[in-house]
């Protein structure tokens, strides 16, 4: 059977992981999840490093024994994990016999190859990174990661020749454009490699809290050369060759972009000298910031991932983190964003759509769906299509791409819905076919979209395929068998809102902008692409049963009192990069009453933007105008149509669109910063 063997980092115990620390695994825990919905025989590994003098100081600190401090801390990171359902094979710790052997075993096999050296070291040392820093690593003299000024050290120390490893690691990066991604990573690892390498300490002298040199009892092994080390003594280094011979080499470590030098540069070359088959793929990932700071306990920036999971529970969390940060990219928490794409995502859009689904399979069937044949299923070619392009993407780990696929199958289920009109269909008895025929595809595009969703969120989505009627447990599911197109037919079960809206969230205080307001990509497409609330209105002689939905709407932007709407910072305000646009081109949008597609000068490049301002503004209308666009916003696809950026509008009391303009165009031409 083929397997599939992952790794993250392992994490210093001193303090509680934050969500930083969290994203890791998470991302990780998907990627994991994928590999075995994929049918791969998966190897999940995680853990803690524990030789750490961060560790050690914070055990002084406390009165007590190291190891009994790391026995304490054990449990708090499996009780993260835990409530993140987080789906590890393996945990391991560096003060475990197994990774003691590993590193005695692998540090003797370097010496042997006359890869280690005495020598000397005198420079930087910074105590939080547990790193050795060169005078062009730091910023006006201060760790550039924890802004802290490192000790200055002298000390004997064995050093490994990284230097003899450079052109080999150059040939390998060569021969395996993809072993270090993504390629921002890769491109940074190149510089290092072709500016040369320096050969680097592998030992500490005058502590205890470590593990012995096999040749030197009075030095103990660096905590990185230590460290690095784990991922081979979790499968049997040293202890069982069978083990290791069936899972080494690692297919991915996924670690921080701030580490990626140690996992891409330093373990290689570890590797290579010890005569090891080098690993797969290293994919260093961005950093988690809370309002563009990196999460840190010492920077005070950090947010406690349990606390974000009991807010509004470990899925919608674990989503948040999957899908609305690029993978590889940096990212943005806060609060007012996470409770906006629940709402947008998963109480107007998913969850609306599980509950209207069941309640219409439950009023018109009594929840008993049949399959009608011959006919053939609207959304099945393009689930097929979209099964595709997830699995692409996840295959080569872009997560936020994969979950954005899935959020398409959702959508153009909604789609489905409002064309098909099943509560037109009940009401004329000889198209009773139709109808069956319409609540199977339904309920069967659902099933497959959590299927896909399942590796980010496997509760809340076990739960939906529950109530769409899937046979098999998810223990057994497979991504090719069961995504694959079924017309059988199934038991339908209701069941409450599995995410309740939040009225409070701050998805009410949208952006008076019509084009893109507010909803994230994937939301509702009678919220995101019309922005009118997620329940549609009942259609002409119909009675009722499209609004069927989990909660009441949001209320409209301007019902939300200005003293309600957060305070921003200056320094968070010139984070929006508003910009004089000039219209140049302009048309209607395809079953769209709203939408209009505009082209616009931006200064440097021209842009296309989704706006939704046809009720005000015929397109001929526009061009030749100059706007105000938000430049710096995700892209969002809108209808079919990519939308990069943002134009700003007003609304009349009666809700209509009104664009901002300049008194003087030509005093600001395309391109000029609004302030």
């Amino acid at each position: 059977m083929p397997r599939f063997y992952l790794t993250t980092a392992i994490d210093y115990v001193n303090s509680r992981p934050h969500l930083g620390t969290a994203y890791e695994k998470v991302t990780a825990d998907v990627i994991a999840r994928y590999r075995r919905l994929c049918g791969l025989s998966t190897h999940f590994l995680m853990g803690n490093d524990e030789h750490s003098q961060n560790v050690y100081q914070r055990a002084m600190e406390l009165g007590l024994e190291p190891r009994v401090f790391c026995d304490q801390m054990e449990q708090v990171f499996r009780e993260v994990w835990a409530k993140l359902d987080v789906s590890f094979d393996d945990f391991i710790r560096t003060t475990e016999e197994r990774h003691r052997v590993a590193v005695t075993t692998l540090v003797q096999r370097i010496a042997d190859a006359g890869d280690l050296y005495e020598g000397e070291y005198e420079g930087w040392y910074c105590v939080s990174c547990e790193a050795f820093k060169q005078d062009k690593d730091l910023v006006d003299g201060n760790c550039p990661i924890h802004h802290t000024t490192p000790d200055w050290i002298k000390e004997k120390n064995h050093f490994f020749r990284l230097s003899r490893y450079r052109d080999r690691l150059l040939q390998h990066y060569e021969a395996h454009p993809t072993f270090l991604q993504p390629d921002v990573r890769r491109n940074e690892m190149l510089r290092l490699l072709e500016r040369g390498l320096e050969d680097i300490s592998v030992s500490r002298t005058g502590q205890s809290w470590g593990i012995p040199l096999p040749f030197d009892p009075s030095s103990v092994v660096y905590v990185w050369f230590d460290a690095l080390i784990n991922y081979i003594a979790a499968i049997g280094y040293g202890t069982d060759d069978e083990r290791f011979n069936r899972w080494w080499p690692v297919d991915l470590h996924v670690v921080g972009k701030d580490i990626t030098r140690f996992h891409a540069v330093v373990w290689p070359a570890m590797l290579m000298s010890a005569g090891l088959a080098l690993p797969g793929r290293v994919f260093g990932h961005g950093w988690v910031n809370w309002q563009g700071q990196r999460m840190s306990k010492s920077l005070g920036t950090s947010v406690d991932p349990l606390d974000a999971a009991d807010r509004l529970g470990p899925d919608p969390l674990r989503l948040y983190l999957v899908k609305e940060i690029a993978y590889g990219q940096d990212g943005d928490f806060t609060w007012e964003r996470f409770e906006a794409h629940y709402n947008a995502d998963l109480a107007n859009n998913l969850g609306n759509l599980v509950n209207r689904v069941a309640a219409m399979a439950h009023k018109y069937r009594g929840g008993r769906l049949t399959s009608v044949a011959p006919a053939t299923p609207v959304l099945a070619d393009r689930a097929a299509e979209l099964v595709g392009r997830y699995r692409a993407a996840m295959d080569e780990h872009q997560l936020h791409t994969g979950m954005a696929v899935a959020f398409d199958l959702i959508d153009a289920t909604n789609e489905f819905i409002t064309r098909s009109e099943p509560w037109v269909l009940a009401k004329t008895p000889d198209r009773r076919a139709e109808l069956d025929q319409a609540l199977l595809e339904m309920s069967e595009a659902v099933r497959i979209a959590a299927i896909l969703l399942w590796p980010a969120m496997p509760a809340s989505c076990t739960e939906i395929l529950r109530r769409m009627g899937q046979a098999d447990s998810v223990d057994d599911l497979q991504l090719d068998r069961d995504t694959a197109w079924s017309s059988v037919g199934r038991q339908i079960l209701k069941g409450s809102p599995i995410w309740p809206r939040l009225e409070h969230a701050a998805s009410h205080v949208v952006a008076a902008a019509p084009g893109g307001v507010g909803a994230s990509k994937g939301a509702n497409s009678k919220m995101t692409n019309e922005t009118e609330p997620v329940v549609q209105p009942p259609q002409e002689g119909g009675d009722g049963e499209a609004a069927v939905t989990d909660t009441a709407p949001a209320p409209p932007a301007q019902a939300v009192a200005e003293a309600e709407a957060p305070r921003l910072s200056f320094d968070d305000f010139m984070k929006l990069h508003l910009r004089v646009a000039k219209v140049v081109a302009a048309e209607a949008i395809p079953k769209s009453k709203k939408l209009l597609k505009v082209t616009v000068d931006v200064g440097t490049e021209e842009r296309t933007l989704v706006a939704g301002i046809a009720r005000s503004y015929a397109p001929d209308t526009l061009i030749g105008r100059s706007v105000v666009v938000v430049a710096n916003l995700e892209k969002a696809k809108l209808m079919g149509v990519e939308s990069d950026g943002m134009m700003l509008a007003a609304t009349d009391p009666e809700g209509n669109p009104v664009l901002l303009t300049l008194d003087d165009p030509a005093a600001a031409p395309p391109g000029s910063r609004v302030r």
